[in-house]
């Protein structure tokens, strides 16, 4: 393997062209859009367009002359060709932590005999703490159970009520088998809460196909919303009527502008919507969802793949005996978009990468991550941050103290 032949792969990669609708520094290599995705350049245009031609021009008639309030309903019709889902299952609401906990507080009251909630020790933590919140809510009459990844299909017994898994493990790259794990929780009685955080915009996803029963995820990773942007909930058609979510705000009920104080849910997945919605930032999350609707999900998953198949086999050619472990499954069906390695200096070699030009992120204890866009991310780039990544453990660059201090953000 070459860097010109990596270069000439490029060249024939359909998917090339999305590069230039992306701002991307001169001289980084970014593989944390698992983390956080770069701007798409239609992004400040629509953002301003909105600002002064529906704010600055509308005022308050924008929310009807505009639509600004179907736009919850409209951005989640818009997620849920991403993810397999019909349009009225989708809303884009608030963060996903919060519809973590509106799923969750839907699946315990439809399984009411049931006590138990079931996730991994290393599922994401909000997830789990949003779990841990909602128990002490409901005057510790349930209990978080945690188990490990391969024992899952184990645990599932008529003690639980629902089972919480992100599809994609934040840390390692592991991707659960959505079909079969749902059916097989369905056989006990369970339901299931898919956490696509690291799925959405990176892999196909079929929640519709796969019988799921709950899932949320954020906007801001492989979607392009923006920092912030607005997260999502999907609830299958069959149970959207069957519960009345705990956090009754005033869109969600039937008459909003009724201004009535008894609320009466509307019915739908509108009924779990809360209070009004950041429009702006909503606006943002939809101009780059326009651009990822034009593109072909099979393709994007057979480049995620190869490049997360070429890093993997120039890291372990190239940095051999320098201490890293693969933490991501070799089976590529097995992995998301994104490889993580362990080292025991994981974070001083990712703070020496950053300042080398190669943006990827830290996660504790020890795991070094790298998240593969195939909508920005070339073959040369990962050849390159390959080189760089060699570089700083041959000469032991990440051994000096301006790498070695923790940050806030890891």
């Amino acid at each position: 393997m070459t860097r010109e032949r990596f270069a000439a792969v490029d060249t024939d990669d359909r998917l090339a062209t999305f590069r230039e609708r992306f701002e991307l520094p001169p001289g980084v290599i970014y593989l944390d859009g698992n983390s956080l995705g770069p701007l798409p350049r239609d992004t400040p245009q629509h953002i301003a367009r909105v600002m002064r031609e529906e704010w600055g021009t509308q005022l308050i008639k924008a929310w009807t002359a505009c639509n600004w309030i179907d736009m919850p309903l409209r951005v989640g019709g818009k997620i849920a060709q991403l993810i397999g889902a019909q349009a009225d299952e989708v809303l884009c609401a608030d963060s996903t932590s919060v519809n973590v906990f509106k799923a969750l507080s839907a699946a315990l009251a439809l399984n009411p005999q049931r006590k138990i909630i079931l996730s991994t020790h290393d599922n994401f933590p909000t997830d789990l703490y949003m779990a841990q919140g909602l128990i002490r809510q409901l005057d510790k009459r349930h209990e978080l159970r945690l188990v490990d990844e391969s024992e899952v299909g184990a645990a599932l017994n008529d003690e639980v009520a629902v089972l919480l898994l992100t599809h994609v493990n934040y840390k390692t790259g592991r991707m659960h088998d959505m079909a079969a794990l749902t059916q097989q929780a369905h056989a006990r009685g369970v339901l299931v809460l898919w956490d696509l955080a690291h799925s959405a915009g990176a892999v196909p996803v079929a929640l519709n196909q796969a019988e799921a029963d709950f899932a949320v995820g954020c906007g801001y990773k492989y979607l392009n919303g923006g920092p912030g942007a607005p997260a999502f909930i999907f609830v299958a058609r069959r149970w959207q009527n069957q519960f009345q979510q705990p956090l009754s705000g005033w869109l969600g009920d039937v008459r909003p502008f009724a201004f009535d104080p008894f609320y009466e849910p509307v019915s739908g997945v509108g009924r779990y919507m809360v209070g009004t919605p950041p429009l702006l930032s909503m606006a943002a999350l939809e101009c780059s969802l326009d651009l990822l609707l034009k593109v072909d999900l099979g393709l994007l998953r057979a480049k995620s793949l190869a490049l997360s198949e070429a890093f993997i086999e120039l890291v372990e050619r190239r940095c051999a005996g320098q201490g890293l472990q693969l933490a991501t499954p070799r089976v590529q069906h097995e992995r998301g978009s994104q490889v993580s390695f362990h080292h025991p200096e994981g974070y001083a070699i990712m703070q020496a990468l950053i300042m080398h030009g190669v943006i990827g992120d830290f996660r504790a204890p020890d795991i070094l991550r790298f998240g593969f866009a195939p909508l920005y991310n070339r073959y040369v780039d990962v050849w390159d941050a390959v080189e760089v990544l060699a570089k700083i453990l041959d000469e032991r660059l990440w051994d000096a103290p301006q790498f070695m201090a923790r940050k806030k953000v890891t």
